[in-house]
């Protein structure tokens, strides 16, 4: 059986882009870009709502740059490999292998989904988290904290949520990041 989780990484004040919709201040480490790629290593299946989708579609071709280093070559093995389900209602057609479209989220056979699955299921983009968190199916949340505050913009976690949080893990990097893992009670 997998777990369903949520990873983000947001500004301190709890924003996964600002007002504008930029997050170049969330670019991550080599270090940190590492430690991720080895939390996603044992993913299986990615569930993504339509815009993160076309953001994270980025990975599926190649790089062939200069500036390509070892870490992202290594996250781009890991995304390519893993299965993509897209919630979208306007989507006609996946841009990438591995990918099949859904036109409902449905928080029910999301959790049979991961019920059935033996790697865990990452939900990713906070419109479509939000649908899960509220529907009690995501089994932990993951957060990398970013030291910046922008102020506004798209939150990580919905208003009006509560969760009783138990802390699993944590860890501090150079560039300052903090990690932070917890399992939803």
């Amino acid at each position: 059986m997998g777990t369903l989780i949520y990873t983000g990484i947001t500004s301190l004040d709890g924003y996964l882009n600002d007002e504008h919709g930029r997050f170049g201040w969330a670019t991550p480490s080599e270090e940190v870009h590492a430690f991720v790629n080895d939390l996603e290593r044992d993913t299986g299946t990615y569930l993504y709502g339509r815009r993160m989708y076309d953001l994270m579609s980025f990975w599926e071709t190649p790089t062939t740059g200069t500036d390509e280093s070892p870490v992202t070559a290594d996250f781009q093995r890991i995304w390519r490999a893993a299965r993509k389900i897209v919630y979208s209602s306007s989507l006609d057609a996946a841009a990438t292998e591995n990918t099949t479209i859904e036109r409902v989220f449905d928080p029910d056979a999301v959790a049979e989904l991961v019920g059935r699955a033996d790697t865990d299921v990452s939900i990713g983009g906070a419109h479509l988290a939000a649908h899960a968190l509220r529907a009690r199916i995501v089994g932990e949340i993951r957060m990398l904290l970013t030291p910046v505050v922008v102020g506004g913009g798209t939150a990580l976690l919905p208003e009006g949520l509560h969760l009783d949080l138990e802390l699993l893990d944590q860890r501090s990097f150079a560039d300052g990041t903090v990690y932070l893992r917890y399992a939803v009670g």
